[in-house]
């Protein structure tokens, strides 16, 4: 009887730790460009800002979606994805703005120097601050 309760209890744990993978496995990604932006922002303060206390930072904009203004200081193309760097104050830092699909396709009418707002989701800091999913809003 004590056996049954204990092969019970464990199928009961497998089986919602499965479930709840699954949940998290297929979660529907954002499609940045249909949801608002939830902080508007210079390159130049998001950089600061983790600069200064980066845990901090992570608990304001970490997995946000927010909307960035700047200036581009580069723009790439890696593997067929867009990525463009917002020039900042900081000589060691800037944001990069890794573009969706959509995103990219609008990088031929760009070029270095424009000023230029992009959304995108921050997905942290390692001495740029990276932002995902990126889409040009102006």
């Amino acid at each position: 009887m004590k056996k049954n309760k204990i092969i019970i209890s464990i199928l009961i744990i497998v089986i919602s730790v499965v479930f709840a993978v699954y949940k998290v496995y297929n979660k529907p990604h954002v499609n940045v460009a249909d949801t608002k932006s939830e902080i508007t922002l210079t390159a130049d303060k998001i950089i600061n800002d983790f600069s200064l206390d980066e845990t901090k930072a992570n608990g304001l904009y970490l997995d946000k979606i927010i909307k960035v203004y700047g200036k581009i200081d580069k723009l790439n193309l890696v593997k067929e994805k867009g990525i463009i760097t917002l020039k900042t104050k900081d000589d060691f830092g800037s944001v990069l703005c890794h573009l969706s699909e959509k995103g990219t396709k609008k990088m031929s009418l760009l070029k270095e120097g424009q000023s230029i707002s992009i959304k995108g989701i921050c997905t942290g800091y390692l001495l740029d601050v990276i932002l995902v999913n990126g889409e040009v809003t102006n």
